[in-house]
């Protein structure tokens, strides 16, 4: 039978353990021969490994855990409309937050044009003091 979840789908899980009910993930891999799925982040499971050497690289030592597969019929695809539809829903509620913010953000941009000029002008008095410093430095070494 040809399985319609694809590697990268977005998937919810329906039925299994309390702790992955509900969850939502992308499918990392699909094994049509025995009709499961690979969910990442849910049902992990923990393997003890022994250290071992298989085609000249070192397998370390330690608890390994990793996404076991899930059954096909556990899993249902999620509707990317209804994902869209929530996201609008949010950006709807953000618009209108931002609304409230505009016009502090107006205000702030008024305050930035003003200050501006102040900011040339003390650029100006630092010349100013670079030419008083060299005349006094030429005023003390008369003076000695």
């Amino acid at each position: 039978m040809k399985m319609k979840i694809r590697k990268g789908d977005r998937v919810r899980v329906m039925r299994g353990a309390e702790e992955d009910k509900d969850k939502v993930g992308e499918v990392i891999r699909v094994l049509p021969k025995e009709n499961r799925v690979v969910v990442q982040g849910v049902n992990m499971v923990k393997k003890h490994q022994k250290q071992s050497q298989s085609g000249g690289k070192t397998i370390p030592a330690g608890i390994r855990e990793f996404e076991a597969p899930i059954h096909a019929s556990n899993v249902a695809v999620v509707d990317r409309e209804a994902e869209k539809e929530s996201k609008e829903a949010r950006k709807a509620s953000k618009a209108k937050a931002d609304s409230a913010k505009k016009p502090a953000a107006k205000k702030t941009a008024v305050k930035k044009a003003e200050t501006k000029p102040e900011a040339k002008k003390p650029v100006k008095k630092a010349a100013d003091t670079k030419a008083k410093t060299a005349g006094s430095k030429k005023k003390a070494a008369e003076g000695n």
